[in-house]
């Protein structure tokens, strides 16, 4: 008989009495969607992934959470939304969908998922299919690669999809390696740089809050309220021509384009000058061994090197500000800015120190009390953001091209959210939004502003 598998610590905080989180993944379609494949592909597809997808939380006679495995009842998990026929675009009432099951928390007597399938068009796509999936599950990175396992490739459907590489910085000819001093320098800043984050992590969780500002309200409860789901569209061509001018990689990049838009967002709708310099973003960060999802296969053996589940880590990012009119200053700052802060927070042992803080709360006081302390650390900051790759072909789903792609993390208690997810050559950042607080179309205003800004300072060109 199989034995049913514990439940990780981070899977256990993502689903307690504090919280609740899930990731929504978005794939749009050329032509509307038929949902008559979708039980088929669900059966043979995606439960034979992971057990966890056929299996339930429950506590055992010490207390202990554990999956267990259960008898699936597809139809269950399988929505299809009526609305209003007539219509040429419903993009309000997807909105108001989206919200709706944004919100809903999930039975917890059957396996937490669901697929929703949207039959009705939008300004963007034909039909939406959207995965709702608990963060218990998983992280972003493995939830995703599940479901790039049940896609193919529209253009070969025998050959398997590729994925935008890593490139690991090269080597200089000329460096023969790092003298004594180097070695004790490079030591030392990144003792100082641990110290640094750790206890301004620490802090942030505790005691320090940022401020009310246009994106963050910072009222209790703020995870239970609507959102609205914005996207904005960049080309990775025209994000790599900018990065070749300004050095570092596409996320330094997409990080300054992100903190630009978002300080255009706060002068525009403060409607003043004054300055938010307490803003602080939370920075997800993929802590697994492998970057490819090439090796899903590999991660779902019991003697993983990298195993499936929750392996990411965060970091806090001061969003920079500016000293200058943010109309007349230079935008490329930002991302220098960006790349500089991020560098300096991957040189730090803080992720490491701070994981080893969780278990330890975790071994002392519960997992209850150290989804709490993540509560905090979530509802202390003004906004989160992260990112992941997605193929660089076409998709195809059911026999079904997919058009556009991006997910959105929900549940968490914070006024914003960003993500960003690359698909067939273009870059989608994805903002969700507390409805009525965050004026949404502003803010995608202010992003593509952010970005053409700092695409023409930088001196790049389209081709």
């Amino acid at each position: 008989m199989e034995e049913d598998e514990p439940v990780s610590p981070t899977g256990q905080y993502f689903n307690s009495s504090v919280l609740s989180v899930s990731i929504l993944a978005f794939f749009e379609f050329d032509k509307p969607i038929d949902d008559s494949p979708a039980i088929v592909t669900l059966e043979n597809s995606f439960l034979p992934i992971n057990p966890r997808f056929s299996s339930i939380m429950v506590k055992d006679e010490h207390g202990v959470q554990n999956w267990k495995r259960v008898n699936v009842n597809l139809e269950e998990h399988v929505k299809i939304p009526t609305f209003p026929s007539g219509l040429e675009s419903y993009d309000e009432y997807m909105q108001e969908y989206i919200s709706k099951i944004a919100m809903e928390p999930f039975s917890q007597n059957r396996p937490l998922w669901e697929l929703h399938l949207i039959k009705y068009p939008t300004k963007h796509a034909e039909g939406v299919m959207v995965f709702k999936l608990h963060h218990a599950l998983g992280d972003g990175f493995s939830l995703m690669g599940a479901l790039f396992s049940m896609v193919q490739r529209a253009d070969k459907p025998s050959l398997p999809l590729t994925f935008p590489s890593s490139h690991a910085k090269p080597q200089n000819d000329n460096d023969h390696g790092s003298t004594i001093w180097e070695t004790l320098f490079s030591a030392f800043s990144v003792g100082v740089n641990t110290i640094c984050d750790f206890g301004w992590s620490f802090l942030k969780s505790t005691l320090i809050e940022d401020n009310k500002t246009p994106i963050r309200s910072g009222d209790p409860g703020v995870e239970f309220r609507p959102i609205t789901i914005s996207t904005v569209t960049f080309s990775l061509n025209d994000v790599r021509r900018i990065k070749a001018k300004l050095g570092g990689t596409v996320n330094d990049v997409m990080s300054g384009i992100i903190f630009y838009g978002t300080q255009l967002y706060l002068h525009t709708a403060s409607k003043s000058s004054s300055k938010y310099s307490k803003v602080t973003a939370l920075v997800l960060l993929n802590t697994r061994v492998i970057s490819n999802y090439q090796n899903l296969q590999e991660m779902t053996k019991p003697d993983a090197r990298s195993p499936w589940g929750n392996q990411f880590g965060f970091i806090h990012v001061s969003v920079p500000s500016s000293t200058e009119d943010l109309e007349k200053g230079n935008p490329l700052d930002f991302v220098m800015k960006a790349r500089e802060t991020i560098n300096a927070k991957r040189n730090s042992l803080g992720v490491f120190l701070t994981g080893r803080l969780l278990e330890m709360l975790r071994k002392i006081r519960g997992p209850e009390v150290t989804a709490q302390y993540v509560h905090s650390t979530l509802k202390n900051t003004s906004m989160t953001v992260s990112n992941l790759i997605g193929p660089m072909e076409q998709m195809q789903i059911a026999g079904q091209n997919c058009r556009g792609l991006y997910f959105m993390v929900v549940g968490v208690p914070q006024s914003l959210t960003i993500t960003m997810v690359s698909y067939k050559g273009k870059i989608k950042v994805a903002m969700g939004t507390e409805k009525g607080f965050i004026d949404s179309e502003l803010l995608v205003s202010c992003m593509e502003k952010s970005f053409q800004r700092i695409f023409t300072a930088s001196g790049a060109k389209t081709c």
